[in-house]
């Protein structure tokens, strides 16, 4: 069975992999959540963070590098919670368009996820 530091600090012939993300609305992250996904869509953008709202809430992203997305984007953003005082702010590691999806199918899901 992994235990967390397997994840952490890698034995000789283990490959290092992330702790995987849970799928979340901004509303549902809690303290313990060490990384999530939201889809959502970006309100405001600087050069190397977004603003994400999903319904529920709005998030602010930062990144390591320069953000090449529009305001008005639906995207999903894999990423490292933070805690603050007033909430959390999301550490950007993997920014994905989705632009294309059927937003009626994908709330049609989360109602079935629910139940």
């Amino acid at each position: 069975m992994a235990e967390l530091k397997d994840f952490i600090e890698p034995r000789e012939g283990f490959v290092k992999r992330r702790i995987p993300s849970v799928e979340r609305r901004i509303a549902e992250i809690m303290a313990e959540d060490m990384r999530v996904s939201l889809i959502g869509t970006v309100i405001d953008k600087q050069e190397d963070s977004i603003i994400l709202d999903d319904g529920t809430g709005k998030i602010t992203i930062g990144f390591d590098n320069p953000v090449e997305i529009e305001t008005d984007q639906m995207v999903r953003v894999f990423g490292r919670v933070i805690p603050l005082e007033q909430g959390f702010e999301l550490q950007g590691e993997i920014l994905q368009d989705m632009n294309g999806i059927n937003t009626e199918l994908l709330k049609r899901l989360r109602e079935l996820n629910s139940l």
